[in-house]
């Protein structure tokens, strides 16, 4: 059984969601935890796999993923006698659309790589 936290359909972001989002990842350790549950995909992983990769105490992590749970960019499955965590990947689509919904006023827009990021890209950073 799948157990989460979402209020309301994850395709609506008003700002006070988008808010509550972008507070949960505003936090170095949370924002590590979710970009581990983003690159997992839809298998997720458990506690203890994030905790080694991350190298997080137990204890840490459950105060995280319980904030970003609430925040509902995370999702639990029991399985077993394991939990699953999994990014919410359409919360996480919505805050996306909701952070670039009104871009270049509507416009069609081109990035343009500043020298910096230039940089941060072929150092392989981002």
């Amino acid at each position: 059984m799948k157990k989460s936290h979402l209020l309301v359909p994850v395709d609506v972001l008003d700002e006070d969601l988008a808010v509550k989002s972008l507070a949960a990842l505003a936090q170095a350790q949370r924002l590590r935890t979710f970009r581990a549950l983003v690159v997992a995909g839809p298998e997720g992983l458990t506690p203890g796999i994030i905790a080694e990769q991350l190298g997080m105490t137990p204890s840490a992590l459950s105060f995280h993923l319980k904030e970003l749970s609430h925040a509902g960019l995370v999702s639990s499955e029991a399985r077993g006698r394991n939990l699953i965590y999994r990014a919410e990947f359409a919360r996480m689509n919505a805050l996306l659309a909701y952070l670039t919904e009104q871009c270049c006023q509507g416009e069609s827009c081109v990035v343009v790589p500043t020298p910096n990021l230039k940089k941060r890209i072929s150092d392989g950073l981002v």
